[in-house]
């Protein structure tokens, strides 16, 4: 094994492009801010395949150990490309260096074990007691690192999540009695339903508990992909898959760049958000295909003051993405206590989306944002809001219910300075729904050459808002509803006031 590896370093030094790289200035073309641009990686021409290293691809023989060896001893020679070559893979949690292009061939599928014990971390304990687990993928402090291709990175997250019987007890019920043959723990969610969690699980299955009870192994629930205090990170190509939480969650991330890549999980999938970029300075997100459990492309920036010390979201360019099943095509929050500024969202589709652009958060975890701009964008069958922006959100896990600790005085949400033009399509609820705190009104908005068919409920909803300004705006509803306003002031709409008539 040894010789092989050493022979592979040896055939060249040579730096080269990825491949297939995509020429990212093209995307800057004609933006409504000016930005600063993603620069591209580049990795030695140096391939070591972990087929040649002894790994077979059996599903069961678990090829964890000579991932992290190689990859490891490959970053102190300077880095290179990781071959995953085609076939079913299993693995354990995989830690990435700096200069390694994890690069998953045709074929190939990264098969994350459900030994639960293998992600557990030997530190950092929570309040509870228990631990947290690692990613699937992860890594922090890295410089010039990489996932691409087109193969599948499969979190198994089945053997994770919660479900809540209400979401699918109707539409999916198949799927209710799979996992209650699972075994597992139901706990009340309201006077009629249930939620299931995969703790105590059949023996046969092989997965046993990380956590003295159910909510202590909840708070466990690793990411599919986490990269942290990093600089050059680049996520293209490959098809992420059911994983136990969010699927990639990139976090003070400096030169950002996903390209071409497919997410994939059911729509009942508890938290399974797509992808949640945090603290991102300098991002490109492009040309991904997304259907998930929760929120699709979601922008986070820390909450209370670790978020403000981490600094703020800014200059990232969301471009040439479709979004189908999510809670929410584009979304900001709900923890944004850092801040936001220069954000394109540009020739997108959100197909079936609960919520076109959903701008959520709270006191206690909100900031500034600004200059936000979602200019030629495509809507098709939202079933709430198109445009959705609220302060008072209520961010909380499964199974918790609200209570006055949710209530904050400090790191208010203050939207404004934001732009939504361009934005056509058919069947939603309602096209724009703003609520706002008193005090802290949702302010200074522009909507233009908005046009959207089949509205079944309100035009525009508005509470706690003001100087909002519509501009050639066609909303068709078919309840005859166009406005509900209050708490609201300056507004004009197709160049009359909406509060005169």
């Amino acid at each position: 094994m040894k010789r092989i590896l050493t022979f592979a370093v040896a055939l060249t030094t040579a730096f080269t492009m990825l491949r297939a790289q995509s020429p990212y200035a093209d995307y800057y073309a004609n933006l409504p801010v000016e930005m600063q641009q993603v620069e591209p990686l580049a990795f030695r021409n140096v391939e070591i395949n972990i087929a040649n290293l002894g790994a077979i691809a059996d599903r069961k023989t678990n090829v964890g150990e000579i991932i992290n060896k190689v990859i490891k001893k490959l970053s102190k020679q300077g880095g290179g490309h990781v071959i995953i070559p085609a076939g079913t893979w299993l693995t354990g949690p995989i830690r990435l260096y700096s200069n390694i292009d994890l690069h998953l061939e045709d074929g190939a599928i990264l098969l994350f074990s459900t030994d639960k014990e293998l992600y557990v971390q030997k530190s950092d304990s929570l309040r509870d007691g228990s631990k947290k687990c690692n990613a699937c993928v992860y890594g922090s402090k890295l410089e010039n690192v990489a996932i691409t291709g087109n193969g599948t990175l499969d979190g198994q997250g089945i053997y994770w999540r919660p479900i809540k019987e209400k979401k699918i007890k109707k539409t999916d019920p198949q799927v209710w009695d799979e996992v209650l043959a699972m075994g597992g723990t139901l706990r009340p969610d309201d006077k009629k339903y249930s939620i299931w969690y995969p703790f105590n699980l059949n023996k046969e299955l092989g997965v046993p508990n990380i956590a003295k009870d159910v909510i202590a192994q909840e708070k466990m629930r690793p990411h599919l992909v986490n990269i942290t205090d990093s600089k050059s990170v680049l996520i293209q190509g490959v098809t992420l898959l059911n994983s136990p939480k969010f699927h990639l969650v990139p976090t003070r991330v400096q030169n950002l760049i996903i390209d071409g890549i497919t997410i994939r999980c059911p729509w009942w999938a508890q938290n399974g958000d797509a992808m949640d970029p945090g603290n991102i300075q300098t991002g490109l997100i492009v040309n991904c295909n997304i259907s998930c459990g929760d929120d699709g492309i979601c922008m986070k920036g820390g909450v209370g003051q670790k978020g403000v010390n981490a600094g703020p979201q800014s200059d990232i360019l969301i471009m040439n993405d479709t979004v189908y099943r999510a809670h929410g095509g584009f979304v900001i929050g709900s923890e944004f206590s850092g801040g936001m500024q220069r954000i394109v969202v540009r020739n997108c589709v959100f197909d079936g989306t609960d919520i076109g652009f959903r701008f959520k958060s709270a006191p206690g975890r909100g900031g500034w944002c600004k200059d936000i701009y979602c200019v030629d964008n495509v809507v098709r069958n939202i079933r709430e809001d198109v445009i959705h922006i609220e302060s008072g959100y209520a961010d909380r896990g499964a199974g918790v219910s609200a209570t006055d600790k949710d209530k904050k005085d400090a790191f208010f949400p203050d939207w404004s300075n934001i732009t939504f033009r361009n934005i056509n399509g058919a069947v939603a609820e309602n096209v724009v729904n703003i609520q706002g705190l008193k005090g802290m009104p949702v302010h200074d908005l522009v909507f233009e050459g908005i046009t959207i068919y089949g509205v079944t409920g309100t035009g525009v909803k508005l509470d706690y808002a003001e100087n909002l300004l519509f501009k050639n705006c066609n909303f068709r509803t078919r309840a005859g509803y166009e406005f509900d306003i209050k708490h609201a002031g300056n507004i004009i709409y197709n160049g009359k006031d909406p509060l005169a008539e």
